[in-house]
């Protein structure tokens, strides 16, 4: 079996159990701080894996999230944001977990060394979507059955892990590895490994959603307003991107039904909902490109 770093016994912690409440929280704390420069030597990859999973999603692909236990819920997580977020179809970005529905909320015993079931649960993938396996330690062989399943029909793969000897690191096409080092307890990989695997997660659908053009500077233009929250957001958005009044922005908005993209087109160029829809069609819903050829005009 390859080497486990994540189990290792983390040498500044071996008082914790005899530390007072304060210092508990400072010693998991300083740990934490580590976390960020871990990532931040995987930038090169992370980035890497946003050009791969956006080009697919240009081509209609979608991005699925394998993961056993932590790493599988943090998966699922990241995917149920993306809808809300960035007005996606449920589908284009997925989180599947070791053991299935039943294990975002309890342990399924033995999901994660289950090969054959990896297998079976990659049957969702196509040519055109991208498999990125999460794990921490690297090694559940559920995942190394996503992979072959992933290979055999030329899917692309990205692992996320934090152990660069496990063996997922040894089938994926390209590989993330924020080494965290060891826990504050050891083996708890939800503490700084989930940490750091949240972040990269952060990173790979944000940043694949800002390549296809779902964000407008650094505004959510495609956030579908559902609450009070939301449509307050959304008002303010359409107004200091048009530079209009919030009346304004309010108006337009309720002839668009809250679409954020339509209403500036249509406040910006004077064209009515449907001549507004036509136009970010036909530039791929990518505001920015319409905004760009009305200041050429």
């Amino acid at each position: 079996m390859s080497e486990v770093i994540t189990e290792y016994r983390n040498e500044n912690t071996k008082d914790i159990d005899i530390l007072s409440t304060r210092e508990i929280v400072s010693k998991m704390n300083n740990e934490d701080k580590l976390v960020a420069l871990a990532v931040e030597d995987a930038c090169d990859e992370i980035a890497q894996a946003i050009d791969i999973i956006s080009r697919q999603f240009l081509k209609g692909g979608r991005l699925f999230y394998f993961g056993a236990g932590t790493s599988g819920r943090l998966g699922i997580l990241d995917a149920s944001e993306c809808p809300p977020t960035f007005s996606t179809e449920p589908d284009m970005v997925q989180g599947i977990i070791a053991g299935g529905k039943d294990a975002m909320i309890s342990a399924v015993e033995g999901a994660e060394d289950n090969f054959e079931q990896g297998r079976a649960d990659a049957k969702v993938l196509t040519p055109q979507d991208v498999a990125v396996v999460i794990s921490a330690s690297g090694n559940p062989k559920y995942l190394l059955g996503v992979l072959s399943a992933a290979d055999d029909i030329g899917c692309n793969t990205i692992a996320v892990t934090c152990n660069s000897k496990g063996k997922i690191a040894e089938e994926a096409e390209l590989v993330i590895c924020a080494e965290v080092g060891a826990e504050v307890i050891a083996g708890s990989s939800r503490l700084k490994a989930g940490t750091a695997q949240k972040m990269i997660l952060n990173m790979l659908s944000t940043g694949a959603m800002i390549k296809i053009g779902k964000t407008y500077e650094n505004f959510m233009i495609d956030l579908k307003p559902v609450n009070e929250k939301l449509k307050d957001r959304a008002i303010r958005i359409v107004a200091e991107i048009a530079g209009v009044r919030l009346s304004e922005a309010l108006s337009a908005l309720l002839k668009c039904d809250w679409e954020i993209k339509t209403a500036i087109v249509t406040i910006t160029t004077g064209q009515d909902v449907e001549t507004a829809r036509l136009e970010l069609k036909k530039h791929g819903g990518v505001l920015r490109k319409l905004i760009k050829k009305q200041l050429a005009v």
